[in-house]
């Protein structure tokens, strides 16, 4: 009996392991939602358009897309002293960005994002506001954010504020992307991506881009573990692991 009450406390001792090392895959940490973000180079154009054919075949392109995809433009902040771009280079765990982004440039408004992460915790609130403050933001008047009933607003606003924040560079892409409800699965194809540092354009139509990266970037987000039928699909392409963000190599390439 003392070598089956032994047994059953091993066994209870690893259930509880399992149990807590599934938690912190699957759960949140302090408000952030735990996941894994991965950045891929595909080399092979061919190569890009037989994995679209495929993962459309098990995926849903996403509420913004259609097979043929769509434009992404942002426009990141930084503070007076680049503490979020030197964040980044420098891996440290807790890390912030705030941009303005848009799908077209005849929008009549925009989406003011802040993209915060703990380690492989990440979270991303977001505010629709209208385009004549996105006008405002970008001229260095955060005001606008105050006068809004909207707690979020206010934070964005006392954030810009005390950091002195200001526009730093415009990053501009064309996006495929696919869904999945499981497991929160999200994989994008990001392409022709350049970079601007006139801010003021941010709604032109006609924008002029400073080439920042060739290769289309593949990206996939998942909570937990990947599904095996994508996991399988995904391994088809030969690609190199990324490290780095969009942001970061813009404001390399501009020196600004």
């Amino acid at each position: 009996m003392a070598v089956f009450g032994r047994q059953k406390e091993v066994c209870l001792f690893l259930l509880s392991k399992i149990i807590f090392i599934l938690g912190k895959r699957a759960c949140c940490v302090h408000g952030f939602s735990v996941g894994v973000t991965r950045l891929f180079v595909c080399p092979i154009t061919a190569q890009q358009n037989v994995l679209l054919h495929r993962l459309s075949s098990i995926m849903k392109t996403d509420a913004n897309s259609d097979i043929g995809g769509y434009l992404v433009r942002s426009l990141y902040f930084d503070s007076i002293y680049d503490d979020d771009y030197f964040d980044k280079i420098n891996g440290l765990e807790s890390r912030k960005k705030i941009r303005l982004r848009i799908y077209s440039p005849g929008q009549h408004n925009a989406k003011l994002e802040l993209k915060q992460k703990q380690g492989a915790a990440q979270r991303k609130k977001s505010l629709i506001i209208t385009r004549h403050l996105a006008e405002e933001m970008i001229m260095g008047n955060y005001s606008g954010l105050a006068n809004l009933d909207s707690e979020l607003a206010m934070k964005f606003y006392q954030l810009m504020e005390t950091g002195i924040y200001r526009p730093k560079c415009i990053v501009e892409y064309h996006r495929i992307a696919f869904a999945e409800n499981s497991n929160e699965i999200r994989i994008t194809f990001d392409s022709e991506i350049g970079a601007n540092y006139h801010f003021e354009n941010f709604f032109k139509r006609d924008l002029t881009l400073i080439p920042v990266w060739k290769e289309p970037i593949l990206e996939v987000k998942y909570n937990g573990f990947l599904l095996e039928n994508i996991k399988k699909m995904l391994e088809f392409a030969d690609s190199s692991e990324l490290a780095v963000s969009k942001y970061a190599m813009s404001r390399q390439l501009l020196g600004a």
